[in-house]
């Protein structure tokens, strides 16, 4: 019986690299998948400020901060016990108007159809200002909710 000797040489550097290189491969896949999978659309915020016409608002006026590019811009809500009375732009810079020149047509489009309709139900908006649409309309969803949970921070003018 004659067996012949196999000798395998395996350089660490190699073995190192190929076990990066791997999981770079598998966290690359991983990471598409992740991204490419369809998301479910949140509803939920949406639902929980729908008025009927048996709930009612805490009256009081209601604000949300928003960030943009280190200028803090307030959204006012005003309410009384049924309708939603006015919403607008608080300290809004002109810095922040030049860097983001959609912000006030698109918030005065958005105030105008919710004192309108009195919900946030059939909000529409352009798709040239779509995420700047969809920002705006979130602070104002956050501002009555607050009107809407009374838990007592009730700011008035």
């Amino acid at each position: 019986m004659s067996s012949k000797t196999k000798i395998v040489v395996l350089h660490v550097k190699e073995l190192i690299y190929t076990g990066i290189f791997a999981a770079l491969g598998i966290l690359f896949i991983i990471l598409l998948i992740i991204m490419f999978l369809p998301k479910e659309k949140k509803q939920e915020t949406m639902s929980t400020v729908t008025q009927t016409a048996t709930d009612t608002y805490v009256p009081g006026v209601y604000t949300t901060s928003l960030i943009l590019n280190d200028n803090v811009v307030e959204i006012e809500v005003t309410v009384d016990e049924k309708n939603i009375n006015a919403i607008r732009l608080v300290n809004l810079d002109e810095a922040v108007t030049t860097m983001y020149p959609l912000i006030q047509p698109s918030f005065e489009d958005l105030a105008d159809q919710i004192i309108k309709n009195q919900s946030l139900e059939g909000i529409t908006y352009s798709d040239d200002s779509k995420y700047t649409s969809m920002i705006l309309l979130d602070a104002i969803t956050t501002s009555l909710e607050k009107a809407y949970e009374n838990d007592g921070d009730v700011e008035t003018e």
